[in-house]
């Protein structure tokens, strides 16, 4: 039996010193240390290959509970597990085995797990994980009951706010007893048209008590945009605040909250939370009983409903797709998977404890959200911001950083890009000790953006760019605390996650842009679409293009080292020439110039061919003259290709973005041609569409 701690150990220690000689300037002997799932990543004696920005101590790795876990494999199985690609390999390669010890690993509470970890395993959409277990999601994010804080709540008008454990559990019971109070069961659907407080935290724990399904989105949605989704799942109760605060506004979401209640006939009660007022006038309607969030909690204080055992597939969640192209889809995601999923990447991929302070800045209405509120389960202090990020000067999230202690700080990428662009360094500014990881999504993190976090913030911390989607509210390539981290570049794909990079006949590659694939079942995949019973809509969504495949919709490469750089989603991807190129790769070109603050790339039909087009924001005072654009235009023939240059670069004001924030690129493609975009409602700007409509130099001469 191998001690994988030893040879770990002896592995980390090999590399370091490797990694600095090559650093140092002096020769390296030429040996090849091979480490991809796919056996073809190599360090080499190239200095480029060791430029890492970050590199994990021996002593850091061993510490880390993604090395604990290696060495429980390796103890419990008897495999020899000298890297992470290594453990990534077995993980892919003994699915069953992998997400048996996992559960076994992050303890997950249950009434039972079964023997039988997955049947079917060999058809991608049959596959039942767990078949046996009977658990409870929101007992696993309840597991502690102590006076250390669990949850801590932010507002953009400066309010605090903290829940211990104990307090939680308290809320949790009265609430789960008001909804048993009105009539929720197992299987009603209990939505959430609410900001990210604590209060929206406390309902989602008390409907999944129940076995009722959690739904939510953001209350800046717009009333369709909210009818949409609620309508198309028939929530028996909905939450909403009085309103939210956002850019020095109070926003009332009262009177938007009731007319959603009326026209959706499966709305039974209305609950509202106070936030922005101190009292509550509620208009009563004929189908929908109104009640104040504070009246059920103290009417239901000291009182409990039971918690409800229920199956490894039981519908937790219900999210929705950003609808830009028709009305949204609705994705249900299973209790079990959900959990398990978001424990591998918390515990092991994040290596989140007991200590930490953890903060992503989200909206309800975004998978993060769902992300976040999972590392109760890890006993964490999770914080919660609702408001805009760059209130206060933009120091905002910088200040909640230093104050509340944060040690996993998770943000997106444009957020890391506008911070520099105002000429922020937050090491000159706050006190940073907490902090060990920073966490980016949302879009593809620039080399750039990765080299100014190291100056800007501190030198030693994680950064971990992660990727995934709502589509299994989670991630397929992500962090990892013991691999080092180089720019431009996500550091793994996930355990358990047989991710590859696919040509268009379904031929592997390395080095190369393909598809996003992931050729074995995983737990946290959608238990199906709400109102598919024939499952044909969910088939199509992900399993048409490669047979019993799964298909993501992004395009990227895993590198010959086995980290993994995405270059944008396939629908979006250019073809001038023929020739298939990422927009991610244009981006991290434009970021690089101060003068742009915002952008958006898209093909333009032209002739039989396809032109690319830029659209950019300017900082005030710039001018986008010959100079300007040539700078552009240099900087991505430099750095990417002759066919990335965009054929014609124009100004607006504006670029449409999604609820979640990312850049609607599919609307841009469809006003430019002339064609309606049918949920304008799913953006968060929907006006910023008028700056790309009758453009004098989109027209042919």
């Amino acid at each position: 039996m191998v001690c994988h701690r030893c040879v770990l150990k002896k592995f980390i220690e090999f590399v370091t010193m490797l990694t600095r000689v090559a650093v140092n300037g002096n020769n390296v002997d030429d040996t090849l240390i091979r480490l991809s799932t796919q056996g073809t990543t190599m360090l080499t004696a190239d200095t480029s290959d060791y430029s890492s920005l970050w590199q994990p101590s021996p002593e850091q790795c061993q510490q880390t509970q993604m090395h604990q876990f290696a060495c429980a494999i390796s103890e419990q199985y008897g495999c020899e597990l000298a890297d992470y690609a290594a453990l990534h390999k077995w993980s892919v390669e003994n699915p069953e085995q992998f997400w048996s010890a996992l559960w076994d690993f992050c303890d997950v509470v249950s009434d039972t797990k079964g023997d039988t970890a997955c049947r079917e395993l060999s058809v991608f959409e049959s596959a039942a994980w767990f078949p046996e277990a009977r658990l409870n999601f929101s007992d696993n994010l309840l597991r502690y009951k102590d006076d250390r804080i669990a949850l801590v709540g932010l507002t953009e008008a400066g309010q605090r706010r903290t829940l211990s454990y104990r307090e939680l559990h308290a809320r949790v019971d009265a609430l789960s007893a008001a909804l048993v109070g009105l009539g929720v069961h197992v299987g009603d659907r209990v939505a959430g048209f609410m900001p990210n407080i604590i209060e929206t935290v406390v309902a989602m724990l008390a409907a999944s008590r129940l076995g009722a399904v959690w739904t939510s989105c953001s209350p800046d949605f717009g009333f369709n945009g909210a009818c949409d989704r609620f309508g198309q799942v028939e929530p028996k109760v909905l939450f909403s605040a009085d309103g939210y605060y956002y850019n020095g506004k109070v926003i009332d979401c009262v009177a938007k909250a009731q007319q959603l209640s009326n026209e959706i006939s499966s709305i039974e009660h209305l609950i509202v939370v106070p936030l922005t007022r101190d009292t509550l006038e509620l208009e009563a309607s004929d189908a929908t009983c109104c009640h104040s969030y504070q009246d059920l909690m103290t009417q239901y204080e000291g009182e409990a409903a039971d918690s409800v055992s229920l199956p490894f597939d039981h519908p937790l969640y219900i999210m929705y797709s950003s609808g830009t192209t028709g009305k949204p889809k609705c994705i249900v995601h299973g209790a079990g998977g959900t959990l398990l999923q978001h424990r591998k990447e918390h515990v092991l991929h994040t290596d989140l404890r007991r200590e930490d302070v953890f903060f992503y800045f989200t909206t309800c209405g975004w998978m993060m959200w769902n992300w976040l509120v999972s590392g109760l389960a890890s006993g964490c202090a999770v914080v919660l911001y609702d408001g805009s990020p760059f209130a206060k000067d933009g120091d905002v999230l910088l200040d909640a950083l230093e104050e509340e202690n944060i040690s996993v700080f998770g943000v997106g990428a444009k957020y890391i890009d506008a911070l520099e662009k105002a000429g922020k360094k937050p090491c000159d500014t706050h006190r940073l000790d907490s902090l060990r990881t920073i966490l980016s999504t949302g879009s593809p993190l620039s080399r750039h953006s990765f080299q100014w976090v190291y100056e800007a913030f501190k030198s030693d911390l994680c950064l971990s760019s992660i990727s995934g989607g709502t589509d299994i509210i989670s991630c397929f390539v992500l962090g990892n605390p013991i691999l080092p981290v180089h720019a431009g570049e996500i550091q793994c794909i996930g355990l358990g996650m047989n991710v590859a990079f696919w040509d268009d006949d379904g031929q592997p590659l390395i080095a190369q842009k393909g598809e996003l694939v992931c050729t074995t079942p995983f737990p946290c995949a959608p238990i199906g679409f709400w109102n598919d019973s024939n499952g044909e809509r969910y088939h199509s969504a992900y399993f048409d293009r490669y047979p019993n495949v799964w298909a993501h919709g992004d395009y990227g490469e895993v590198t010959e080292r086995g980290s993994v750089i995405i270059h944008g989603r396939s629908d979006a991807v250019l073809n001038p020439g023929g020739v298939r190129i990422g927009t991610a790769e244009i981006y991290r070109q434009v970021e690089t110039l101060p003068e742009i603050i915002d952008s958006v790339v898209v093909g333009q039909q032209w002739g039989d061919d396809e032109r690319v087009m830029l659209f950019v924001v300017l900082r005030d005072g710039s001018v986008l003259d010959a100079d300007l654009e040539n700078r552009v235009r240099s900087a991505i023939r430099s750095n990417a290709t002759p066919r990335h240059v965009p054929a014609v670069i124009l100004q607006v004001r504006d670029i449409p973005r999604t609820m979640s924030g990312k850049v609607s690129e599919l609307a841009v493609k469809k006003v430019i041609h002339g064609l309606p975009v049918e949920n304008t409602d799913a953006l968060a700007n929907p006006e910023a569409l008028d700056n790309f409509k009758n453009l004098q130099a989109l027209a042919p001469a």
